[in-house]
């Protein structure tokens, strides 16, 4: 269930990029590509700094052009970050199972350390 709605988390910052990319194509702005020296920057900038407060107040200082850009650099580093978490997942699912093996294990190895008890 975990690895279903992180998938459904992933889908939803999908939606999003293409509502920002919709954005900028309605609007006649420009999509920066991924080699462009501003979504370097970005990229740079934004591995960096974490607190979301800076971020609003950088804003106020963008156009509208840059807010979306940025917007979908952040998105498309939210995605890449969310793959290696669904890898993650299915790596660790394979190696200890689900929850029902978990507490299966659980439960053999409290009824092993507490038969000495009785």
């Amino acid at each position: 269930m975990e690895l279903k709605l992180t998938n459904v988390n992933r889908a939803s910052l999908h939606e999003l990029l293409l509502d920002y990319e919709d954005y900028l194509r309605v609007r006649g702005l420009e999509q920066w590509s991924y080699d462009d020296p501003r979504c370097i920057q970005t990229r740079a900038f934004c591995k960096t700094h974490l607190d979301s407060a800076i971020y609003r107040e950088k804003i106020k200082e963008r156009s509208d052009e840059t807010i979306a850009n940025i917007a979908i650099t952040l998105i498309h580093q939210c995605d890449v970050l969310i793959r290696g978490l669904i890898e993650w997942k299915k790596r660790h699912f394979k190696e200890n199972g689900g929850i029902k093996e978990e507490m299966y294990r659980a439960r053999k190895d409290w009824m092993r350390r507490n038969r000495d008890e009785r």
